[in-house]
């Protein structure tokens, strides 16, 4: 959604009519995962994207029609020349597609502001029956807003509790009147947090790569003279703190990742404790084999075992041949990526 938004906010200021595409299944391979979304104006120009460019014609066509019709429409793509389908998927998938006339309806607005804040939210689809179609529930902490109908808010709502566990956008089915109904749940997760320990030349490429890819960035370094604004103008946060006391007051969850850049004992191993201790999803840290293995040795005599120690990406990134700070940045964030999908991967790219 949030890739939307600045084109969103010009068109509707231009007065444009527009309308929404949401992919909202997805079956064996696809090049967008369900909950990728696209706008398309009156006149089609279109941001974002379903496909990839394999159907995106298509539902520019769609689109048109929907506007003109002013009704919801599921469209359903498949492979091509396998499945008779005019306009398909060259991946091997199958996908389906609810487009419908954008309205910033109350859900809609409530689940943006959320998004805006980097706050979690639900927001529900009708797609089947057609009388269905269209429809918008948001739940924010529990509250709902908007309806998909009466009849199955609660238990949708119910719903969205463990779709927010899983993280994942699903469809649900459910029995309504005499038939049933299917719902698309699209969940909104704060971004995942990436902590650059040490303000070094890697962290300034680390830093904008990272945002890019959607990360909200913080940078630590107790050394002022390196954690500047001009180094670093658009992180989220930079703090000139000892790196362990400025980690010790943030939350590191599984959506969390610890890159230790600093290379130096002092602010290495008070780290490394910190994020040991917690449950960040990826820890890495700079150095050679040597330097890792002193710092394993010191962290063992600190208390900590094999299967802690395990959990250290060192030396850090993959091996993609690089040295130039750029290149081990994205080696770095690589590897970060590649752990937030659970992907095992060679590394050695940071000495």
């Amino acid at each position: 959604m949030k890739e939307l938004l600045r084109d969103l906010d010009r068109w509707q200021a231009q007065g444009e009519e527009l309308a929404l595409a949401t992919l909202v299944s997805v079956r064996r391979s696809a090049p967008r995962a369900a909950g990728a979304r696209m706008l398309i104006t009156r006149e089609g120009k279109m941001a974002g994207s379903i496909s990839g460019g394999c159907v995106e014609g298509d539902i520019v066509e769609r689109a048109l029609q929907v506007l003109a019709d002013g009704e919801p429409f599921l469209a359903e793509y498949g492979i091509s020349d396998e499945q008779g389908f005019d306009v398909g998927l060259s991946c091997g998938g199958e996908i389906e597609v609810l487009i419908q006339p954008f309205e910033a309806t109350d859900a809609w607005q409530a689940v943006r502001s959320r998004v805006e804040g980097q706050q979690p939210a639900v927001l529900m689809l009708g797609l089947r029956p057609q009388p269905l179609a269209g429809r918008q529930l948001a739940i924010i902490d529990g509250d709902a807003v908007g309806s998909i109908d009466s009849g199955l808010d609660k238990k949708l709502a119910e719903e969205a509790t463990s779709a927010v566990r899983q993280g994942a956008a699903r469809t649900v089915t459910l029995p309504w009147r005499d038939t049933d109904a299917e719902v698309f749940l699209d969940t909104f997760a704060p971004p995942p947090r990436l902590f650059i320990v040490g303000a070094t030349q890697v962290a300034i490429s680390l830093a904008p790569m990272a945002k890019r890819l959607g990360f909200h960035v913080t940078v630590v370094d107790a050394r002022s003279v390196l954690a500047t604004e001009e180094r670093f103008p658009d992180v989220d946060d930079l703090l000139r703190a000892w790196p362990d006391e400025a980690l010790s007051d943030r939350v590191l969850d599984a959506r969390s990742a610890v890159v230790v850049l600093t290379h130096d004992p002092k602010f290495d191993l008070p780290v490394l404790e910190v994020a040991l201790r917690s449950e960040a999803g990826y820890i890495g840290a700079m150095g050679s084999r040597k330097t890792h293995a002193n710092r394993v040795d010191e962290l063992r005599k600190r208390g900590f075992g094999e299967e802690d120690l395990a959990r250290i990406h060192a030396p850090i990134g993959l091996d993609i041949g690089g040295s130039a700070p750029e290149e081990l940045a994205l080696a770095i964030l690589a590897e970060v990526v590649a752990s937030r999908h659970s992907r095992s991967l060679s590394v050695e790219a940071g000495g």
